[in-house]
């Protein structure tokens, strides 16, 4: 989902989680195109109003330029205008804010049939011997820090938001050593971390089930009262 009100990201991002869909969220549109180049989405859900940077009509033609996949645009503009023009960039569909939570997610269960077979995952293939790129290799796992991607020995990809995909370099990078959420966060997203911020708990909880059967057990172990330290299973 690319909008820029944080509230409405997250209502619709669990909403979307509790039936069963992994949803991520951008606030602009240089998050957008940094989360469609770390990891492979089957839709986009596109404001069109942003108080900085590019609008969404723009963000739209970017998104039919360069990715294949349903687009929604979910909008509080109403005028049949507005609709036609999103439509003849290459929209999928078009909802108006305020909008039920259930006829979205009905929307998004009928582009996602319709497009059935129209998004084609890469084929999977067994990484290289000898890779060019710097990388790490921990368990099953090998993180491609240039091309960031997580795959398994057998080639299939891990699909990571760039949050997790650069929390998981962050602590990969420096196996064995204890960061404090502080640190994390500010390796992260660039921020200073509150006493009750969880972001950086719930990111880690996210990582964790995406590593289960990595070999080893558990690869990033909580230490009470400071952090989180990465135990990475060799190779590494």
């Amino acid at each position: 989902m690319v909008d820029d009100d944080r509230r409405m990201c997250g209502f619709v991002t669990k909403f979307l989680a509790r039936e069963g869909f992994c949803a991520d969220f951008a606030l602009d549109g240089s998050a957008m195109r940094d989360a469609l180049a770390a990891t492979r989405f089957d839709l986009i859900i596109l404001d069109l109003t942003f108080p900085r940077g590019e609008d969404g009509l723009s963000l739209a033609r970017a998104v039919r330029a360069g990715w294949d996949m349903p687009l929604l645009v979910l909008s509080a503009k109403c005028e049949t205008v507005d609709k036609i023009v999103c439509l003849e960039l290459g929209a999928d569909d078009y909802v108006t804010k305020p909008f039920e939570p259930r006829e979205l997610l009905a929307r998004v269960r009928a582009l996602l049939r319709r497009a059935n077979g129209a998004i084609r995952a890469p084929a999977p293939s067994p990484a290289p011997a000898a890779p060019a790129g710097p990388h790490l290799v921990f368990g099953v796992f090998r993180l491609d820090l240039d091309r960031r991607e997580l795959t398994r020995q057998d080639g299939t990809r891990v699909a990571l938001t760039s949050h997790e995909f650069r929390l998981l370099a962050a602590l990969a990078e420096r196996p064995g050593r204890v960061l404090t959420r502080d640190q994390m966060l500010d390796l992260v997203a660039n921020r200073q971390w509150a006493p009750f911020d969880r972001s950086i708990d719930v990111l880690v909880g996210k990582l964790r089930r995406k590593l289960e059967d990595g070999g080893g057990g558990e690869i990033i172990k909580t230490v009470r009262g400071e952090g989180y330290v990465f135990t990475p299973p060799a190779p590494h």
